[in-house]
């Protein structure tokens, strides 16, 4: 199925070197830090500087999921319909859409309360990031189990070969 492991586009990445793992880390650093700020700002006397560096956080994220999503979909056209792989990946999808979703409402919601950290501002992180780590979970099963955008064995191989 080598079809799933060659890119669509360059811009995803050569073969074996797909670029959507290392953009994820972007939007999960981000939104991982926004919840420890929102956590340092629910136990804050003077919590503003906390809620600040939360919104900041989660803009940051929401730029890095658009650019990891445009790469997740290149990948994704590559799987073929129909697949455990493209279900899952569908799943991943989903998963990942609702979660800039909830954090979009949570940002939204957190920008009409610039004091303080909303505890609906809160929820809706810490839902979206729930929702997050089943994602990562099945974006780890497309790679690790199933060799999506991974090189094949025979390639893979000669990383493990000993000189003669």
């Amino acid at each position: 199925m080598r079809a799933a492991k060659v890119p669509r586009a360059i811009v995803a990445g050569l073969y074996g070197h797909p670029f959507h793992p290392v953009a994820v880390t972007i939007p999960i650093g981000a939104w991982s830090s926004s919840l420890v700020f929102d956590l340092l700002g629910l136990a804050a006397d003077d919590p503003r500087a906390f809620a600040q560096g939360s919104r900041w956080l989660i803009t940051i994220g929401l730029g890095g999921a658009v650019g990891a999503s445009v790469l997740g979909l290149l990948d994704m056209s590559r799987i073929p319909k129909g697949t455990p792989a493209h279900r899952t990946a569908l799943a991943h999808l989903v998963l990942n859409v609702t979660a800039m979703i909830l954090f979009s409402l949570g940002l939204i919601v957190r920008l009409l309360d610039l004091g303080r950290v909303p505890m609906v501002g809160f929820l809706l992180s810490a839902i979206a990031a729930a929702g997050l780590s089943v994602s990562g979970w099945l974006g780890g099963k497309l790679a690790y189990r199933w060799g999506v955008r991974v090189a094949d064995e025979n390639t893979q191989r000669e990383g493990f070969e000993t000189a003669a």
